[in-house]
């Protein structure tokens, strides 16, 4: 029976977006994310014609399908940001995004929710990043706005499922959201999935607050810190803190079948070989 995930990397779009399928295609994914712009800049040129029509070949002749596609917007983003004047900045740079992602004809756009900055409330942060995707998704059609939980560092709200679940509460259009759950930054900020039976209720508890429903996407990552350390850092599979049998538990359930689980470990010339090892922990 062939498998029922899909898993890559996050591949380089150096010298153009094209490039990412073909980088995936290299390491055998049947899945990537990519940056479409840089993401260290606010400002990008457009996607001309010629770059668009280049990547969907490109993406056609990888085999892998718009779905299995997790883009990235820029780091500088913060939908939350406690100043109206650089929220409107952020605003305007995420419906860029979401723009480039439809020209491009992929359907889901994976961000990290945003920042207080100690300088207003949780609650109104959550409100704000919720506002802004409503505004965003009012502008736009065919993608899905997908929330990445973080690992929890300094003011980086979304490392609380029940943060998720507050914004996707305030989302007018439910049938465009989504969450990217990564494993690096769950187990960071306290959730542990080490042992089958923390596994069991970790998932279960994203169940009960979140939904299955919403899960379009994983990143799927070993963690040099703690359990609860708050510390985004990320390792190679089986070789940080979290250890090889979670993401056997990973493989083997069903919840995670038909999305992209996309490596995004440090070692980026064992990417072939971790999505080798992914699949191997899959009975058969």
């Amino acid at each position: 029976m062939p498998s029922r995930k899909f898993v890559g990397a996050h591949t380089s779009a150096a010298g153009g977006v094209f490039n990412a399928p073909l980088n995936a295609m290299e390491i055998g994914a049947k899945a990537f994310a990519l940056f479409t712009k840089n993401q260290r800049q606010w400002a990008a040129k457009p996607l001309d014609t010629e770059t668009i029509d280049l990547f969907k070949k490109n993406l056609e002749l990888s085999g892998i399908l718009p779905k299995h596609v997790l883009p990235h917007d820029s780091y500088l983003i913060n939908l939350g940001h406690p100043e109206a004047d650089k929220r409107a900045k952020s605003f305007d740079a995420f419906v860029d995004e979401v723009e480039r992602c439809m020209l491009l004809g992929l359907d889901r756009l994976n961000f990290h929710p945003g920042s207080h900055l100690k300088k207003h409330s949780e609650e109104a942060c959550l409100d704000a990043i919720a506002e802004n995707m409503n505004r965003t998704l009012e502008r736009t059609s065919g993608v899905s706005l997908v929330l990445e939980n973080t690992a929890g560092q300094g003011s980086n709200l979304g490392w609380k499922f029940e943060h998720l679940a507050h914004i996707i509460d305030k989302i007018e259009d439910k049938s465009r959201v989504g969450v990217c759950i990564d494993t690096c930054h769950m187990f960071t900020a306290g959730y542990d999935i080490r042992t089958k039976e923390v596994y069991d209720a970790t998932w279960g508890e994203f169940e009960k607050v979140i939904g299955f429903n919403y899960l379009m996407g994983m990143h799927i990552n070993d963690s040099k810190p703690d359990l609860g350390s708050h510390v985004d850092r990320h390792d190679s599979i089986g070789k940080g803190k979290i250890g090889l049998d979670a993401f056997g538990f990973i493989m083997n359930d069903e919840r995670m079948d038909d999305i992209p689980l996309i490596l995004e470990t440090i070692d980026e010339t064992i990417w072939a070989e971790e999505i080798k090892l992914l699949y191997s922990l899959e009975e058969k």
